[in-house]
């Protein structure tokens, strides 16, 4: 007679559980974290430094990049060259941050201290780099989308700036993160609905191109490991982020207050937040993970080379 009531109570506690984790149309599972309206359409970024502080692209105006406190207070940070505007941010060290340039054809190089921005490599075969990925060594890799014939590439930026083309014949190529372990890049297509991942070599090499997961519906933008390994890929204009384990599975979905949802990196208290860019809000909001986020343990990694 018991087990019938247990039951129930179980079902009771767990549905908006349930609800939150699995279902698109869940109430958001994500707090507002800098104030509506102050970034323009093109939000993007972010990427979080060893004080914890972010910075995303494109505040008030594009061509900008803002820093935010870690309660949320947002300032102006630098204005990139003339004719630049960012799009994806990664930190090479503790000092340094790359910025995708879509409109220059650059990848950028900033400097925390100084402010001081320079073209870390210029390559005018790119269509607009878009996102970047990088790894311990200062391996860059470059999304390089073709919005209006609906293809795409990947570029390798070595370090020093050498550039190369890794990967042809794509979609509309625009998240792109390495594992955990480095022996992995995920690429995703925003119009094709597909993560692809490659075998990654210690040079840069790409191969063995696999599909790790095809959507149904909705497009995709950026996209970060935990240290886990779980890839969390934002959905942009379906309002949520969608989690895939190593193996393509999703394991949950977080539905967030904005629709466009563009970007994400992780910090915060032991790197376990998550910050998200809203394009249609103009602003930035943060939710939980169980895992920090694999920059974050790399951020760390950079503090100790000092």
């Amino acid at each position: 007679m018991n087990l019938p009531r247990t039951l129930l109570l179980f079902f009771t506690v767990l549905s908006p559980l349930i609800s939150t984790w699995a279902q698109p149309d869940a109430p958001p599972a994500t707090k507002t974290f800098t104030v509506p309206e102050e970034f323009t359409n093109n939000c993007e970024g972010p990427a979080v430094d060893a004080e914890g502080n972010v910075y995303a692209v494109n505040f008030a105006q594009d061509g900008t990049i803002a820093k935010i406190s870690r309660r949320g207070k947002t300032s102006f940070f630098i204005t990139l060259p003339k004719g630049s505007t960012g799009n994806g941010i990664r930190f090479g060290d503790a000092n340094t941050f790359y910025i995708a340039d879509f409109t220059g054809h650059n990848v950028l190089k900033a400097n925390l201290e100084t402010r001081e921005v320079s073209v870390y490599t210029h390559e005018p075969r790119m269509n607009q780099p878009n996102d970047v990925a990088i790894t311990r060594s200062g391996h860059i890799f470059c999304s390089d989308p073709n919005w209006k014939a609906g293809t795409g590439q990947v570029w390798h930026v070595a370090p020093g700036g050498k550039t190369r083309l890794v990967a042809e014949n794509m979609g509309t190529t625009n998240g792109i993160e390495v594992s955990p372990d480095e022996k992995t890049l995920y690429v995703n297509e925003s119009v094709q609905r597909n993560v692809w991942a490659f075998d990654l070599a210690a040079d840069g090499t790409l191969s063995n191109k696999r599909l790790l997961h095809q959507f149904a519906d909705g497009g995709m933008d950026g996209m970060r490991c935990t240290a886990d390994g779980n890839l969390y890929v934002t959905r942009h204009g379906m309002g949520q982020v969608a989690v895939l384990s190593p193996d393509g599975k999703v394991v949950r979905t977080i539905p967030t207050i904005g629709k466009k949802v563009s970007n994400i990196c992780f910090g915060g208290k032991k790197g376990k937040n998550a910050y998200i860019t809203l394009q249609d809000r103009g602003n930035l909001e943060t939710f939980k993970v169980k895992s920090p986020g694999r920059e974050w343990v790399m951020m760390r990694e950079f503090v100790k080379q000092r």
